[in-house]
C-alpha cells in the first residue's frame, strides 16, 4: 500500500502566466472589438472591402478576402477604402490597441 500523493504546489512561473492571460488584451470580447474596428484609435482595421465591407489591416489580407468571397470580381486595389487615411492628427495620441500577438513567428 503506497501513502499519500504530495499536492502539486504551484511554481512563481505558471502564477506569472496566469496573472498574465488573465490581464493582458488578447483583442477578443466587446474591448477588442473596439480595438479591431476603430480607425480613431489606430485599430487594426485599415482597409475595407467595397464590395461587403469587410476590413483588414492590409492590402495582402484583403486580396486573399477577395479571392475567397468575390473570385468572380476583378481585384482593383485603388477602389479598397483606407480608413487610417481620413483621421486627424489628433486620433494619433490615443491609446493604441494593446492587442499581444502570436508568440510564434
Amino acid at each position: 500500500m503506497t501513502g499519500k500523493a504530495k499536492p502539486k504546489k504551484h511554481t512563481a512561473k505558471e502564477i506569472a502566466a496566469k496573472v498574465d492571460a488573465a490581464t493582458t488584451n488578447r483583442g477578443g470580447g466587446k474591448a477588442g472589438l473596439e480595438d479591431r474596428l476603430g480607425a480613431d484609435k489606430g485599430g487594426h482595421a485599415k482597409f475595407v472591402c467595397p464590395i461587403c465591407k469587410a476590413t483588414a489591416p492590409d492590402v495582402k489580407s484583403m486580396k486573399i478576402h477577395h479571392d475567397a468571397r468575390h473570385s468572380k470580381l476583378p481585384f482593383e486595389e485603388e477602389k479598397i477604402a483606407n480608413q487610417h487615411a481620413g483621421v486627424e492628427s489628433s486620433a494619433k495620441e490615443k491609446e493604441k490597441p494593446g492587442v499581444r500577438g502570436s508568440h510564434k513567428k
